[in-house]
């Protein structure tokens, strides 16, 4: 009976949309619509530069003029800032024992396709929690006369941990409607909480989470009507717990072809044993969260940043006016 091999099955122009455009459909982040993919940042994400400058103008602010007969008004500037984001590149190889199971089914290309999808789709969430981590977090900076500790969203942060009391350093409804306050008048464009499966378990054990369905009948879990997804990456330090709260679209994302840019390879190492086949998935995106630029200030390698230096807050400076960042970070203990 004939073999069946990676190569007989892994049509790299017809897999790779096919895993792009599954990773997409499989990502709660996406679905949610906290993460936006745009034709924009695509072709931003494509440039063979790493860094990527995004000029934007301002919002106007100020108060309107009375018009007096004769009285002139006065001109105001629009004046203009700058985002700035970067390429990830990311990669990562298969041997056909791997994928055993998948070259069996009935249809390999799809089976494969969906568990690299799938990967890609888990890999992405590692990816956000790292830049979440940095942009909200805080780094020293040691270059005037005294260290200045900078965090640079701090005031879109709530952690209670301090609380006097045990009761009040545990997360509520109350709570949470603080956190949503961070944003004032603008909290109702937050549409989704991020949060581990631990406190998603202790709100519901209080009946706090409503299970719902969209309009192809898929369950979600929302909470205080924003969609609840799960993620176990969070980092949880001496019993404080986080969640991080969303508004729709924001973090861009961008998937990238850029110009020598080979996203799938099927390779055989015909020394090993009867020979091993290797699936090798690469890709080149963006993922960046709206109104924070990426200062560059913590990167050691040209290509990529990596996960780690995503996670520094050295590299992020607030360039929006804070309620045009759709995003809150919660802090809280369980017990």
């Amino acid at each position: 009976m004939a073999i069946t091999t990676l190569s007989d099955v892994i049509v790299p122009e017809l897999f790779n949309p096919y895993v792009v455009n599954r990773t997409m459909a499989l990502s709660a982040l996406y679905q949610s619509g906290i993460v936006a993919n745009s034709p924009e940042f695509d072709r931003l994400a494509s440039e063979a530069a790493p860094i990527h400058q995004m000029p934007f103008f301002e919002d106007l602010t100020g108060d309107s003029e009375a018009v007096i007969e004769g009285a002139d008004l006065t001109a105001k500037k629009i004046t203009s800032s700058k985002d700035v984001s970067t390429t990830i590149r990311r990669a990562n190889m298969w041997a056909a024992t791997d994928l055993a199971a998948a070259l069996a089914g009935a249809d390999p290309t799809k089976a494969i396709g969906d568990l690299v999808a799938g990967f890609w789709a888990r890999d992405l969430q590692k990816e956000l929690i790292a830049v979440l981590t940095g942009v909200f977090g805080t780094w020293t900076d040691t270059s005037g006369e005294t260290d200045v500790d900078v965090t640079p969203l701090s005031d879109h942060i709530l952690d209670i941990t301090g609380a006097a009391t045990a009761a009040a350093k545990k997360i509520s409804a109350s709570a949470f409607i603080d956190a949503l306050q961070l944003l004032g008048d603008a909290q109702e464009q937050l549409t989704g909480v991020v949060m581990d499966s631990a406190t998603k378990a202790y709100l519901k054990k209080q009946n706090l989470i409503q299970t719902e369905r969209d309009s192809t009948s898929v369950e979600f879990s929302t909470y205080q009507d924003r969609r609840v997804i799960v993620d176990d990456g969070i980092p949880v330090s001496s019993g404080t717990h986080t969640a991080y709260i969303f508004g729709e679209g924001a973090f861009a994302y961008g998937n990238g072809n850029p110009v020598g840019f080979v996203p799938t390879e099927v390779d055989r190492d015909a020394k090993k044993g009867s020979g091993v086949d290797y699936l090798i998935n690469r890709k080149t995106f963006i993922l960046h969260p709206r109104g924070i630029k990426w200062t560059n200030a913590d990167r050691a390698a040209v290509e990529t940043p990596t996960r780690t230096e995503l996670a520094s807050a050295k590299n992020y400076e607030r360039v929006y006016e804070s309620k045009q960042i759709r995003m809150v970070c919660f802090r809280f203990k369980l017990d």
